[in-house]
């Protein structure tokens, strides 16, 4: 019975990410982690494609591939190319995540690894990343490593070390 509160729990804790997933500041870009530490990042000279972010992602971070570029149709949050939403998103994988802990997750899911979402400017970004990171703190299973840059998040997987995922940070400029 305990076993199954336990899985009821965490299955929760996974819906209420995901529900995270679909929500909408003005100063310099910043680079913010789940732990609210905010650093000065180097100014955007607008968004990129989210493909952009993560082919940088790639080159500076050997353990990282791109897994999906999604689509308006394809989206989970239903959030490209919406109101409020982002213009591109992509998902993506880290082989230092061990398998053992992600077997029961989608293949898209951010614990394998993480995604980047871009938006029209910063205060979007930032406004997802507060909205995530406020659902995270009522459900510590489910939090994530988030960095801002311009109008680029870039989520990052909770099964990576802290050092793991500010390589995330530096890949990302700030």
């Amino acid at each position: 019975m305990i076993i199954r509160r336990t899985v009821l729990a965490v299955g929760v804790s996974a819906v209420a990410l995901s529900l995270a997933a679909c929500g909408s500041s003005d100063g310099a870009p910043t680079a913010t982690d789940s732990a609210g530490v905010v650093a000065p990042a180097e100014a955007a000279s607008g968004p990129k494609s989210a493909d952009d972010v993560t082919k940088t992602l790639t080159e500076k971070i050997p353990t990282v591939k791109l897994f999906k570029t999604y689509t308006a149709a394809d989206d989970p949050n239903h959030l490209l190319g919406r109101p409020n939403g982002y213009t591109s998103k992509t998902a993506f994988s880290d082989s230092r995540v061990k398998a053992d802990d992600v077997e029961y997750l989608n293949e898209d899911a951010v614990e394998r690894g993480g995604s980047v979402e871009v938006y029209a400017d910063e205060a979007g970004a930032k406004a997802r990343m507060d909205f995530i990171q406020s659902i995270a703190k009522g459900l510590p299973a489910v939090g994530e490593y988030d960095y801002v840059k311009g109008g680029v998040l870039v989520r990052v997987s909770r099964l990576l070390t802290p050092d793991q995922a500010k390589e995330y940070r530096a890949a990302l400029g700030g």
